[in-house]
């Protein structure tokens, strides 16, 4: 999650408001498809019965080795976001990542879907979406640059993983406020990311922005559903 300084491509920052409404447009058209493609994978896996052996063989190692799966994925995510510059190359990071995702996702909707009550998964969808819709008001309305967030942001990563590497050598678990301090660095992406959408994006990386944004709202559902479950 950089801010882009490339200066022989032009920022969204200094795009009229036409082409900056329609790269914005553009943007969170491909975040919304790669949350239906995510959606689709899943409803594919769990009505064809596959979904239950992957959640047991995934379930089979220590639950903090598919926390750290799950943050590296997106790390590698959100650095395919800024490497990636073809259309062709943004295009198969966001759909390898998105299969990645439904893949990780799968033992906690598991989870979720068969011993932690009925209308989790469901409550945890809406939470994320109105945190998201949240963030991401306070960047359009306030136009304010977040990307100082970036190095409290990776030093906060490297924190999480820390502990998660921490979790699995000293076998200790990390409960609701490791979940809500994730939900709080998964916020705090999104603001980040909001405003590099807004202001830094290079205007031929839409696709990566998309990336990198739905990596974000991923880590905020990802917490937030652990945070339910947690409670029942």
């Amino acid at each position: 999650m950089e801010a882009y300084a490339q200066e022989t491509i032009i920022p969204t920052g200094v795009l009229d408001t036409a082409e900056r409404a329609a790269f914005i447009m553009r943007t969170y058209i491909h975040l919304f498809g790669a949350i239906l493609l995510f959606a689709a994978i899943e409803v594919m896996l769990f009505r064809t019965g596959l979904a239950a052996p992957m959640a047991e063989a995934m379930l089979g190692v220590n639950w903090l080795l598919v926390l750290g799966g799950f943050m590296v994925v997106s790390w590698f995510a959100s650095r395919a976001a800024h490497r990636a510059e073809s259309k062709a190359s943004q295009y198969a990071a966001l759909i390898g990542f998105v299969i990645a995702e439904a893949i990780i996702f799968v033992p906690l909707l598991f989870i979720a879907a068969y011993y932690a009550g009925p209308g989790v998964i469901n409550s945890a969808a809406w939470v994320t979406l109105l945190g998201f819709s949240g963030l991401t008001a306070v960047v359009f309305f306030t136009r304010k640059d977040f990307s100082f967030l970036g190095g409290m942001l990776r030093w906060a990563f490297v924190m999480a993983l820390v502990m998660i590497v921490a979790g699995v050598l000293f076998n200790f678990e990390l409960g609701t406020f490791f979940s809500v301090g994730m939900i709080a660095l998964a916020g705090g992406a999104i603001l980040y990311d909001t405003s590099n959408i807004l202001l830094h994006y290079p205007e031929d990386r839409y696709v990566g922005a998309a990336l990198e944004l739905f990596a974000s709202v991923a880590l905020m559902f990802w917490y937030v559903l652990r945070l339910f479950i947690g409670r029942r």
